[in-house]
């Protein structure tokens, strides 16, 4: 048995997690501080898990958290595209700040496993490759081009049409939002640690996770939360862009899985998508789920957000080689089941 700290534990994520350590027979504390991006009501924990309420910027509360602890499994954090500018120093706070606390007081408690909650918005735009030049990291798409319907990233040299293909560990990373550089500085952080205190860190690019106990629709919800709340309040889910910007969807107990699976990983810094293998399109996301809570239809607004990117999928090869994960609840049997599950909140 090991015990395991779960910053972020009561949450949608991070409660999950804690969930299935405890199933794999594991002794398990989480810190939470009840964010109110995360939470609308107090934070519970099951039965034999001890309850840290504090914030993990708060260094004496982690202190006092990681006694006895072995490894720490890093969920806490502000995720999401936010509400605007004004959101910058809080999601550097949460997510930054915190985590160079809580690896100080790893560092300080000799605790030198870390898995830690990153995402596949790290890789700004998924891969790509132009029939004439290779492969091509395309610049950020033009707000005119945009508006005006062009969503799909074109190659720089010629203009031409590019494929996307699989994403891979290695890949270059451009974040694209706050959020994004966060996630990024995140992994910068403790891969310099790993390396300062020969610690092991799992970085688990999460793709998008959903299914039960998704949050509420806020400006921090992922999209599957966003129209799940939508059709729970009988409006149509509202579609950006043309609908056929690809992603993968990743349910939450393959998420919880590979947390556990992660706290195997050999020493250092070592990243890994976490996604379900099985992507679709935005649109037909949309409209599985509506299919299965009964309408209404999904609208295709042609709508944009400058924080998005088109498409991000993802080969989950490494994971299974290395941590021996492999999803297995595929999109068509996850969102059957979120369409009637209740939200958090």
């Amino acid at each position: 048995m090991t015990h395991i700290l779960v910053t972020g534990g009561a949450g949608f994520i991070g409660s999950h997690v804690t969930a299935a350590l405890l199933a794999a027979g594991h002794d398990v504390s989480v810190l939470d501080c009840s964010h109110p991006a995360a939470h609308r009501e107090p934070p519970q924990v099951p039965d034999g898990v001890r309850l840290h309420h504090a914030d993990v910027r708060d260094r004496e509360a982690v202190r006092l958290a990681l006694h006895g602890v072995e490894a720490v499994v890093h969920q806490a954090a502000l995720v999401g595209l936010g509400a605007g500018p004004d959101d910058l120093p809080e999601y550097v706070g949460c997510n930054d700040l915190g985590t160079a606390v809580l690896l100080a007081a790893m560092s300080e408690a000799s605790v030198t496993r870390l898995v830690l909650a990153s995402s596949m918005v790290v890789y700004g735009e998924g891969s790509y490759h132009c029939e004439k030049h290779g492969p091509v990291r395309p610049a950020p798409r033009e707000p005119a081009d945009l508006a005006d319907g062009r969503f799909d990233p074109v190659c720089g040299d010629c203009g031409g049409t590019l494929n996307a293909g699989l994403v891979e560990e290695d890949a270059p990373l451009d974040p694209r939002s706050v959020y994004a550089a966060t996630k990024v500085a995140q992994e910068h952080l403790a891969a310099v640690w790993a390396r300062e205190c020969g610690g092991a860190v799992a970085a688990l690019r999460y793709h998008n996770v959903y299914g039960p106990g998704m949050p509420r629709d806020t400006p921090y919800s992922g999209v599957a939360a966003i129209f799940r709340s939508a059709l729970e309040s009988r409006r149509a889910p509202q579609v950006y862009e043309d609908g056929l910007q690809r992603r993968d969807f990743v349910h939450v107990s393959d998420v919880a899985a590979a947390n556990v699976a992660a706290l195997s990983a050999g020493p250092g810094f070592r990243a890994f998508n976490i996604a379900s293998g099985h992507p679709i399109s935005v649109g037909d996301m949309a409209e599985a789920l509506a299919d299965a809570f009964g309408g209404p239809r999904p609208v295709v607004t042609g709508r944009y957000r400058l924080g998005d990117v088109r498409h991000v999928v993802a080969s989950p090869a490494r994971a299974t080689a290395e941590l021996g994960f492999r999803a297995s609840v595929t999109p068509a049997a996850g969102l059957k089941e979120i369409a009637c599950a209740p939200l958090r909140g």
